[in-house]
């Protein structure tokens, strides 16, 4: 049986190897893992302006899309003013997920988003951001350790049924967690799957079940790929794995439930 390709969007940083401190494209060892623990081939997709504009070249390619975690995605890609503590911005690195996201959802791709990738998938689709929960919230729970996961373990209660759950095998699930912003408005074409034991907030988006529906369209807050014991790239890989639909939606089909428009509902905690 073939391996699954799974596209994985690289992070434009500065970083350090040997004698070299420069830009580069990258990702950490661990989401190319996870991948490849599941049985996927992990194919790292850079930045590429020709692709922003024709996502099609590269998503013929792949079975499925990986958005991996990295830095604050810039406001002005929801429409608002930057906070303080939003740092890091890459905003072509935005311009280029957003696009694949897009298009992947449009043509049926299986999506999986971690961290950053959840965040991105809502913003693709018209949503906003929390750019700063300590604000909001009156804690540092949900990144205590900038830099590491060390402490960093918390629960979160996922929707019965959902894909979340589906995915994760279980109702309640343990995760791993670093990151400073959340979700604020939900986008279009989504739902609320999973939210955190600390505070509510939301940690689990996916496709709300159409009209059309999606095969796997799943964002989380946390970090499977940092997990040994958690299924959530497994059950994207074998999704990715999956014989399409023969009456699959063509590219571009129902492109207004994920086309940017910043008409999503507030984002609340699932009921059940």
């Amino acid at each position: 049986m073939a391996r699954p390709v799974i596209g994985m969007c690289a992070a434009l940083e500065k970083a350090r190897w040997s004698v070299w401190d420069q830009q580069a494209m990258l990702l950490p060892r661990n989401y190319v893992d996870a991948v490849q623990q599941a049985g996927g081939l992990a194919l790292m997709v850079p930045v590429d302006p020709l692709l922003t504009e024709n996502p099609s070249r590269v998503l013929d390619l792949i079975d499925g899309l990986m958005l991996a975690g990295g830095a604050d995605i810039d406001p002005a890609a929801y429409g608002e003013q930057r906070h303080t503590d939003t740092l890091d911005t890459a905003p072509e690195r935005d311009a280029f997920e957003i696009a694949l996201t897009r298009a992947a959802i449009a043509r049926d791709l299986p999506v999986l988003g971690i961290c950053r990738g959840m965040q991105l998938i809502n913003v693709a689709c018209g949503g906003t951001l929390l750019q700063h929960l300590p604000e909001r919230f009156g804690h540092h729970e949900h990144r205590r350790v900038v830099g590491s996961f060390d402490g960093a373990d918390h629960d979160v209660i996922l929707l019965e049924g959902s894909l979340a759950a589906r995915s994760a095998g279980e109702v309640r699930h343990a995760t791993k967690s670093h990151h400073h912003q959340g979700i604020d408005r939900l986008g279009d074409g989504l739902r609320v799957s999973g939210v955190s034991t600390l505070d509510d907030l939301p940690e689990a988006i996916e496709w709300d079940g159409g009209p059309p529906t999606r095969r796997f369209v799943l964002g989380v807050q946390w970090h499977p790929e940092a997990d040994a014991e958690s299924r959530v790239v497994g059950s994207f890989v074998a999704a990715a794995a999956a014989p399409a639909p023969a009456q699959g939606a063509p590219a571009g089909a129902h492109a207004g439930a994920c086309a940017g428009a910043p008409t999503g509902a507030a984002a609340s905690a699932p009921a059940g």
